[in-house]
């Protein structure tokens, strides 16, 4: 898949387009994609997906806080992984946000030559939203392209959204966003130093350097899996601020411990995937409480990560 920043550079003779945020690639955006990618290629055209980045709501509503279920790099990897031929990635502004829908799908025309326009139930465009399902369809007819909506997924009789995924993942409900994204909950990290504090009490961990603009679960303690790029390990991660050993609130770290793992992974990028919720962080009353119940929270994570001896 080719991934481009800016469509200056792209010139097509045809192509079958869909548009949108697209964060976390769900099975709602999946099954676009899906349909997206299976027309074009029945007709010898690319599959071109249309994103951005910064997401529009954080431009225009200036939302500051840890958003995002993937980052650009991840969301990237993930349209390839599902045979998208293009990848057009803008850099949303106050100035892309300007464009009214007839400009914006022009731009669109006049470098993709669209032949089809794939969108979501509740899909809009252009300055102000004004880019509904009729208005694309009257521009459909100036543009000479055929526009397609496609109907809302549900789970279990649930809408799946990236708005639901984020709230879920805020309750530290990682299993149930697993069953809306089609696939674990991950983030990514380059492994730093800490304080050495696990390893003075032999459940040494990796701490995580993760991107502060993505959306990491709720406090507590998961079991996962850690992928360090050469093998998959099954392990147990902690997300708080570790009240037994903090006298006062810090930022939250993201810790993992591997299970029977001794390797250095100091500067390497550790992939991890969360597999579900086992409790919530607690202050134990000494050290050996809490070794003796991370001794638990390994068996239990034993138990629900699948495939570990």
């Amino acid at each position: 898949m080719q991934h481009v920043r800016s469509l200056d550079a792209v010139h097509l003779e045809g192509s079958w387009v869909t548009i949108g945020s697209f964060d976390g690639v769900h099975l709602g955006h999946q099954a676009i994609i899906r349909r997206l990618v299976d027309g074009a290629h029945a007709q010898g055209l690319p599959a071109v997906v249309i994103t951005f980045f910064p997401h529009p709501s954080k431009v225009l509503k200036g939302n500051g806080s840890p958003f995002y279920l993937t980052t650009p790099e991840q969301r990237a990897d993930i349209l390839s992984s599902l045979q998208v031929d293009l990848a057009v990635t803008l850099s949303f502004n106050k100035e892309l946000a300007a464009l009214t829908a007839d400009e914006f799908i022009g731009l669109l025309s006049e470098n993709l030559n669209l032949k089809r326009l794939l969108v979501g139930h509740d899909f809009a465009l252009g300055r102000g939203r004004e880019g509904n399902f009729e208005v694309l369809g009257v521009l459909g007819k100036k543009y000479h392209y055929l526009l397609e909506g496609l109907s809302p997924l549900l789970v279990a009789g649930e809408l799946v959204s990236s708005s639901r995924i984020r709230e879920l993942i805020s309750q530290g409900n990682v299993a149930r966003a697993a069953e809306y994204l089609g696939r674990r909950y991950a983030v990514e990290g380059k492994v730093v130093p800490g304080d050495g504090r696990g390893r003075t009490i032999g459940i040494p961990t990796a701490n995580l350097e993760i991107w502060e603009e993505q959306l990491i679960p709720a406090r507590g303690v998961y079991a996962s899996i850690a992928d360090t790029g050469s093998i998959e390990v099954p392990s147990v991660t902690n997300i708080g601020v570790r009240p037994t050993f903090e006298n006062q609130s810090s930022q939250p770290r993201v810790e993992t411990h591997l299970l029977n793992f001794n390797r250095d992974l100091y500067g390497t990028n550790l992939h991890l995937e969360f597999v579900d919720f086992l409790r919530p962080e607690q202050r134990f009353p000494s050290v050996q409480a809490l070794v003796d119940q991370i001794q638990t929270d390994i068996q239990h994570a034993r138990e629900v990560i699948p495939n570990v001896s």
